[in-house]
């Protein structure tokens, strides 16, 4: 238990799943192959699938210190100054879900993004199996470079005819705690919205992650849309809670849903975790947030 408790809360939720029927699930071979990540544990066989049907959409690779990030974009084909939308993704890399989600966001107008900051490794995320494995990986990703890459993508898609000046973000698990983080960071970001972002980080964690998203709130230069899980095993409502005593506090523009009922990951339709109710309201909540903030018209 002492181990544990040093784990990241988003890992402790995701290290907390539910038994599963196999037989609703993929056999590894074929989840491989459709391009989910296996560390996460079993992928069901009822995914959702977005077509790129009226979307461009594919990889490119971005200069930034350290060589070329790759990233996953998808845009309304022939857009004109389309807002920008970052994907942050969980702690498994560039995979199909995180895919889907960027050809989602296209659908709604955006011009989505997902970078592939931990690049740096040499390693798919992708292709690890076992979380022990990801853990020195991901959590040695210091948040200034994780600002500064994020950055790098937004400052593409503006080359590529994006509208910075209607720039958001939208992360899931670890890349919920960065939504918090480049908000705080980021004046150009007019929106925000984080699926069960931590929002204390792990004492071992600071010197790399210097504020928590909590320790943050008076810096937060974007209004926050939060959405958690009531049963997140990882994030408990009373941090929530805080967090948003923290922001009210401080004078910030932000809101919160609690899903009854709804574990961490919830909006991931691949995993077990995946509660179709939440998942479909939290994405409602999603663009009307967007819509809100003038980042979607």
């Amino acid at each position: 238990m002492a181990v544990q408790s040093e784990l990241p809360s988003d890992v402790v939720g995701l290290t907390k799943a539910a038994p599963v029927n196999r037989r609703d699930f993929m056999t590894a071979s074929a989840a491989s192959a459709a391009g989910y990540t296996l560390a996460a544990g079993p992928v069901r066989a009822q995914v959702v699938t977005t077509d790129t049907s009226g979307l461009t959409a594919g990889d490119a690779k971005i200069t930034v210190p350290g060589g070329e990030m790759p990233v996953y974009f998808a845009k309304p084909a022939n857009a004109q100054n389309p807002p920008i939308i970052l994907v942050a993704m969980e702690i498994f890399g560039l995979h199909e879900y995180i895919k889907d989600v960027t050809r989602r966001l296209a659908k709604l107008g955006a011009f989505a993004v997902a970078p592939d900051y931990y690049f740096r490794k040499g390693v798919d995320l992708t292709k690890i199996t076992d979380i022990p494995q990801l853990l020195p990986i991901v959590n040695a990703k210091p948040d200034a470079e994780l600002v500064a890459d994020l950055n790098a993508a937004a400052d593409w898609a503006k080359s590529q005819g994006g509208d910075i000046g209607r720039l958001g973000i939208v992360g899931f698990c670890r890349g919920g705690r960065t939504v918090w983080i480049y908000s705080a960071n980021n004046s150009n970001v007019k929106a925000g919205v984080a699926f069960y972002g931590p929002v204390v980080d792990p004492p071992a964690q600071k010197s790399i992650w210097p504020k928590s998203a909590t320790e943050l709130a008076p810096d937060m230069k974007a209004p926050v849309l939060g959405l958690y899980g009531e049963a997140d095993q990882g994030i408990p409502v009373a941090q929530v809670e805080a967090m948003k005593a923290a922001l009210q506090s401080a004078g910030k523009k932000a809101e919160f849903k609690i899903y009854p009922g709804a574990p961490h990951g919830f909006h991931a339709d691949y995993r077990p975790s995946y509660r179709k109710d939440a998942a479909d309201d939290g994405w409602n909540q999603l663009t009307a947030w967007f819509k809100a903030n003038k980042v979607l018209s």
